[in-house]
């Protein structure tokens, strides 16, 4: 199984498979075990011991990791998961953090426009909801900020990858 995590701006690829864990190709030792507590974890890694506390952030697939009096939020994704934030318009901005297109994951048609141009949106909200297959999927937002434009219409057909909003993240001044 191959994994994509993001920390602190650089992204590793993680292939773990019968054969043993590799990070950016570079095979590695790894043991982990659960810890006094259920956020505590013992990490043995390439024969260092480490104790960490682990809690699952707000984000689908981030953690927040508390490593030798260090916080750091790591975000841990299998590839179907990356491609479905890259295409939804949920993928981090890198060192953009500007306006973003949030984008159709798949084709279908429109059901919902569930919020409006100038309206304030946070984190996780639903914007719009697709009908792809008989299946309702909610486009929601990446991160809080302000809806400045709406592409698309209740009962409109969109490709997969079509702009659908755009979202200016809060703080963000252009």
């Amino acid at each position: 199984m191959k994994y994509f995590v993001e920390l602190e701006g650089r992204e590793y690829v993680v292939d773990i498979d019968p054969d043993g864990i590799r990070i950016d190709d570079v095979p590695v030792e790894v043991d982990l075990a659960p810890g006094a507590s259920a956020r505590l974890w013992d990490l043995l890694l390439d024969r260092v011991s480490y104790r960490l506390r682990a809690v699952r952030a707000a984000e689908r697939g981030s953690w927040e990791i508390e490593l030798g009096g260090r916080r750091h939020v790591v975000l841990a994704l299998d590839k179907r998961r990356k491609a479905i934030r890259r295409l939804s318009g949920s993928a981090a901005g890198g060192s953009d953090p500007g306006p973003y297109e949030v984008v159709a994951p798949m084709p279908g048609l429109v059901i919902a426009v569930e919020v409006s141009a100038d309206e304030a949106v946070s984190s996780g909200q639903s914007l719009i909801v697709i009908e792809a297959m008989k299946m309702e999927n909610e486009v929601k937002a990446k991160t809080a900020g302000q809806v400045t434009d709406i592409k698309v219409a209740e009962g409109q057909a969109v490709d997969k990858g079509e702009t659908l909003l755009v979202i200016e993240p809060d703080g963000w001044r252009a």
